[in-house]
């Protein structure tokens, strides 16, 4: 579930009101969109994954709770966790040469 919107990092593009499949956020004029319908979110991590900034977080668990401070260690840890994850975020390793996933496709 997404969990924050970094102020700080935030540079106002918008992308992630646009690319979320739910509508979860509402933008605002000169200022970071809002997560407005946060129980609407669907884990999907697009918001996370089309930032450019590494300015959300989306939980993997709706129980962990919310990081309230986004200046915090624990913020800077998670901020982008996504993106680098899977080798979307600059200087990460591009995944594609390990990834062997199309492996469950294959006929036995």
């Amino acid at each position: 579930m997404i969990e924050l919107v970094s102020a700080s990092r935030c540079t106002r593009c918008d992308i992630c009101v646009y690319v979320c499949p739910v509508n979860v956020f509402d933008p605002v004029p000169d200022a970071p969109p809002v997560i407005a319908r946060q129980g609407d979110c669907q884990t999907c991590y697009m918001c996370e994954l089309y930032c450019p900034a590494d300015a959300l977080y989306v939980s993997p668990d709706a129980d962990d709770g919310a990081i309230i401070d986004d200046t915090a260690a624990p913020a800077e840890q998670v901020l982008g966790s996504y993106r680098r994850a899977i080798g979307w975020a600059p200087g990460t390793q591009v995944k594609r040469t390990t990834d062997r996933s199309y492996e469950l496709l294959k006929p036995h």
